[in-house]
């Protein structure tokens, strides 16, 4: 006979709370429209790069970013050199003829947080009404920059997020972070749809320069080596939450690369975890908190029914088949967007692997320093 324990209870009760957040979330998606853009962009851009040790990627990133088709006139591209001990300086300044800035970091080994020092010397430079940020491993396509300032000339916002998405796989883990990062993607899109911003991701990111300085930039949140993109978007959003959109169109999507390694994906992660409970917006952190507790509770449930198989305990099967389906009823729209619906095959066993590292993430992201670019930081 099966007797209803504490543990259940839990689970049942984290299950119903996921389920409920997802379908939230799912809402907000849906009440961000599809942008198709008109006219070519007026307003005046300044493109920012933080590169450190980039050399292999960083020419890449400045030939889609040159390529765009937008007037050249109003666009500005400023590189920031973060103390490389590579060739990445001197591939940026072979780009001074084509209308490149380079910049050069040179205050030593003494900071948490060189990347908001980096964009923040860079705006000081700058000229644009806009700032976009973008990595220097990342490509987009020839109309990115132009769909992302009509969108902003359409809208009237004043930060606009938009789509980050890893390709160019190499091997069936990285298919895995592809679809597992669509995911978090869609959160950050989806909060913002239901005026609710948690987050969004450096490498496709963009406000109004005047806003950056209404905000007073980094000061408040540059004690982490993170957040240059999350916590100045919760700066924003006490005040301007209706102003904060996403750009949902194809071609504002940037491209980056997922992690070949174990090691560098667990250690990427621990990086962004550590923001999490940082976060000037408690309900935010309430969210993080709550599906830490679902994963950790399909990690007990899990447990449970394997030491119970003789009385075949069913509520980890349905919680974890809920978990698949409303996340693949989340996902699937997202791959859409992208053109990746294939990946879809993989959201079974990844649901079992997120679980399991959500889990651990959630405790070693606020425990305890990381490596960054070859540094340790907090």
């Amino acid at each position: 006979m099966w007797v209803t324990t504490s543990l259940d209870i839990f689970l049942i009760t984290m299950t119903m709370v996921y389920v409920i957040l997802v379908l939230y979330m799912l809402r907000g998606w849906f009440r961000i429209s599809y942008f198709n853009k008109g006219t070519i962009g007026r307003t005046s851009v300044s493109v920012l790069i933080a590169a450190r040790n980039e050399e292999d990627n960083i020419a890449r990133t400045l030939d889609c970013i040159i390529l765009q088709e937008f007037p050249k006139e109003l666009l500005e591209i400023i590189v920031v050199d973060d103390h490389s001990t590579d060739n990445t300086a001197a591939i940026v300044a072979s780009y001074a003829s084509k209308g490149v800035t380079l910049l050069k970091l040179n205050e030593g080994d003494k900071l948490n947080s060189y990347k908001k020092l980096a964009i923040s010397r860079a705006i000081e430079q700058a000229s644009g009404e806009i700032i976009v940020t973008t990595d220097a491993d990342c490509r987009m396509g020839t109309r990115w920059l132009d769909t992302v300032v009509s969108y902003f000339e359409k809208t009237g916002a004043y930060m606009v997020s938009s789509p980050v998405v890893y390709n160019e796989e190499k091997s069936y883990f990285e298919r895995l972070q592809t679809l597992e990062f669509l995911y978090l993607i869609g959160l950050g899109a989806a909060g913002i749809g239901n005026k609710r911003p948690t987050t969004c991701n450096g490498a496709n990111l963009a406000y109004r320069r005047d806003l950056f300085y209404e905000m007073g930039g980094f000061n408040g949140i540059d004690n982490l080596a993170s957040g240059d993109d999350e916590l100045f978007l919760h700066k924003v959003a006490e005040k301007y939450a209706e102003k904060i959109e996403f750009c949902k169109s194809k071609e504002a999507i940037v491209y980056t690369d997922a992690k070949a390694t174990l090691s560098s994906f667990i250690s990427q992660r621990r990086r962004w975890a550590s923001k999490s409970t940082k976060y000037r917006d408690k309900r935010v952190v309430w969210l993080g908190i709550s599906i830490w507790l679902f994963n950790l509770s399909l990690i007990v449930g899990l447990v449970q029914f394997i030491t119970d198989l003789p009385n075949i305990n069913v509520l980890f099967l349905v919680a974890f088949g809920l978990k698949v389906v409303v996340e693949l009823a989340f996902i699937y729209p997202l791959s859409s967007l992208v053109n990746r619906h294939a990946l879809l095959v993989n959201l079974f066993p990844l649901s079992f692997i997120h679980a399991a590292y959500l889990v651990y993430i959630g405790v070693a992201g606020n425990v305890g320093k990381y490596d960054w670019k070859g540094r340790k930081v907090n």
